[in-house]
């Protein structure tokens, strides 16, 4: 099996934010897509078409397209367990395997670095052998198929990154039923405290409540009482 190793940092690098320094090494890593070749043309010439259109695009402009489409949206998210255990707690034990896993391969993480974000994942693969990293990204294809769907649904050049990941890992990209994105305003919404106005948890909920005003001498009196009790 031909070796992925430059393709796989390349499509890692690509799939990071579009600052300065990252838009400077398109040219590059184009280049090494094109000499490693273990991608089909036609998934190169999309490649190219997206490295293209974020070096003629306002700057600003291709940085916020990028926060719009992985940082505002869960069904595009690049944090690959989102997409499995979302904000539950197995979240955390999974990441906690993933990073045995790199480390049994003599790799550790930064400290600013998640282990199941996608950038990170593709860069572990780019050390494995290539049949290792084939079957390794093979084991998240459903993932990166409802990744690659979503972003497909809306439209982004972005989507042909993922379609290359699920070739590197053998796999077809197809379209796969995901979880549509909540209006991101409910999703943060502050739950009402004690539901607005509720009766809930007084002694007769449902029903109308008498208000008592109580002179502060007597309340005094009755706090004594009781901790005289």
């Amino acid at each position: 099996m031909k070796t992925n190793r430059n393709t796989l940092r390349a499509l890692s690098l690509l799939l990071q934010y579009p600052d300065a320094k990252h838009r400077r090494l398109l040219p590059l890593l184009l280049e090494a897509i094109d000499e490693e070749s273990v991608l089909s043309a036609a998934r190169r010439t999309e490649i190219r078409a997206l490295a293209t259109g974020i070096l003629r695009a306002d700057p600003l402009e291709a940085e916020s397209r990028y926060v719009e489409l992985f940082d505002r949206g869960r069904s595009t998210s690049l944090h690959l367990f989102e997409h499995v255990h979302g904000d539950s707690r197995d979240r955390g034990p999974a990441m906690v395997d993933l990073i045995a896993t790199y480390r049994s391969a003599g790799l550790d993480l930064g400290a600013q670095e998640l282990p199941d974000h996608l950038c990170v994942v593709l860069e572990f693969a780019s050390t494995q052998q290539a049949a290792l990293a084939r079957e390794f990204l093979g084991e998240m294809a459903h993932i990166l198929k409802a990744i690659f769907s979503a972003l497909r649904q809306r439209d982004s050049a972005y989507a042909t990154l993922l379609a290359a990941v699920l070739e590197l890992a053998g796999q077809k990209a197809e379209a796969v039923p995901f979880a549509a994105d909540e209006d991101l305003d409910e999703a943060w919404a502050e739950p009402a405290a004690f539901d607005g106005c509720a009766s809930r948890g007084q002694t007769a909920p449902g029903k109308e409540q008498a208000i008592r005003i109580v002179p502060r001498s007597h309340a005094r009196s009755a706090t004594g009482a009781r901790q005289e009790a």
